[in-house]
């Protein structure tokens, strides 16, 4: 047990990294009209990521390859009760509106985000700078999974524990030390 418990923290350690690309995501367009202007786009349903995966550490990267016209972020699910999104994804709200709902990215952002992944829910949002028209843009996602620190500390003392305790039923110290006594 000691030995699978030392694997699992070598296998964390190394951890598990995987990456895909997107190369036709849309660009949210603004409006020439000004009482329109720069809606934000967003998923019609929740991500939600389950409490058990407070036990993992993962980091998610998103860059995308046209930062002068779009943006890409990260809200919490209860951005979607004020700015709701309708059938085609756009809501009626702008940035600004959702500014306090980000968790990572957003406009201010210059072609990538960082996002550590907690449990909660969670929408993506994208969103157009002044200027820019219907068109599409390549996005990378890079997805990094590790173990927490706490857990990997827990499962190192438990693998030195249980590899000291297998040790000791194999070759006990008692029997050794009087050896030494008795000679």
């Amino acid at each position: 047990m000691g030995v699978i418990c030392a694997i699992i923290v070598i296998a964390s350690l190394i951890g598990y990294e995987t990456d895909w690309s997107e190369p036709s995501t849309p660009v949210v367009p603004c409006s020439e009209d000004e009482e329109v202007g720069c809606r934000v786009g967003m998923t019609g349903k929740d991500t939600d990521v389950p409490s058990a995966f407070m036990l993992l550490d993962i980091e998610m990267e998103i860059k995308w390859s046209e930062p002068d016209r779009g943006w890409i972020g990260v809200v919490g699910a209860d951005a979607a009760k004020n700015c709701p999104p309708d059938s085609n994804g756009l809501t009626d709200c702008e940035a600004e509106d959702i500014a306090q709902f980000l968790v990572a990215g957003g406009p201010d952002r210059s072609g990538s985000l960082s996002w550590q992944v907690e449990p909660g829910g969670y929408r993506f949002v994208a969103g157009g700078h002044d200027g820019s028209g219907l068109d599409s843009q390549e996005v990378d996602v890079t997805v990094s999974v590790h173990l927490s620190d706490f857990v990997e500390i827990i499962l190192s003392a438990a693998a030195v524990l249980l590899l000291l305790g297998a040790g000791e039923m194999a070759f006990p110290v008692r029997n050794i030390l009087k050896r030494f006594r008795n000679e």
